[in-house]
């Protein structure tokens, strides 16, 4: 096969199969992912017809994954660290995340981690901007998981910041954002812990921390 086209069917897969899977839960795709692989593509058969180096498919598709995937490996590799406890580098992880052009998207998945780990760490104020901002600005745009995810840090920040109803109002829009997420199960342990006692409490789990999570 023509090693230009095979280097084009590589690219059209990787659109198919990543551009794809968003749509399989239920997000939107990503445009910006389509753009991104087109070009690298335009990019790598032309060199090829300068040089007449042709870059094995193998290692093509690495480069695609490792360029358009940046971000999201990045959130990964912040979460990892961050469940570890080394919570100043997994901030500088996704702070290099967001400075690398992510899609609306991910940008959220990466602000959400990023807050929960603010959280984590005691800077509670910044915490609440994030995630405040986060919900007012792309809650249409968050799978309900990480919508669950984004209220329950927020309401363990407030909690911390002893503001007691607006916790509990973040706990109730975790639990009814995902009811069957972690999250959720969390909130519902603080407010149980309320009911019982009196005072607000939670699990003092926050996103990053679920091996699961993004």
């Amino acid at each position: 096969m023509n090693p230009h086209l095979l280097t084009l069917l590589v690219a059209l897969l990787f659109i198919l199969v990543f551009g794809g899977l968003p749509m399989l839960r239920k997000e939107r795709p990503s445009p910006q992912l389509a753009v991104e692989v087109l070009v690298l593509t335009s990019l790598s058969i032309g060199a090829s017809l300068l040089t007449g180096f042709n870059l094995n498919p193998a290692l093509f598709l690495i480069l695609l994954y490792v360029i358009a995937m940046r971000c999201r490996v990045l959130i990964d590799l912040g979460n990892l660290l961050s469940s570890r406890g080394r919570h100043q580098p997994a901030l500088s992880v996704y702070r290099l995340a967001l400075q690398l052009a992510p899609d609306f998207p991910v940008r959220l998945m990466a602000l959400i981690s990023y807050g929960a780990v603010l959280v984590r760490v005691g800077a509670l104020e910044e915490a609440v901007r994030i995630l405040e901002g986060v919900l007012e600005k792309g809650e249409e745009h968050l799978q309900p998981k990480y919508e669950s995810a984004c209220h329950y840090n927020l309401g363990v920040a407030y909690m911390r910041l002893g503001r007691e109803s607006r916790a509990v109002g973040e706990f109730n829009e975790a639990i009814d954002a995902w009811p069957m997420s972690p999250y959720a199960r969390y909130a519902q342990v603080a407010l149980e812990r309320r009911q019982s006692t009196g005072h607000l409490a939670s699990t003092g789990v926050s996103e990053g921390e679920e091996k699961d999570e993004a």
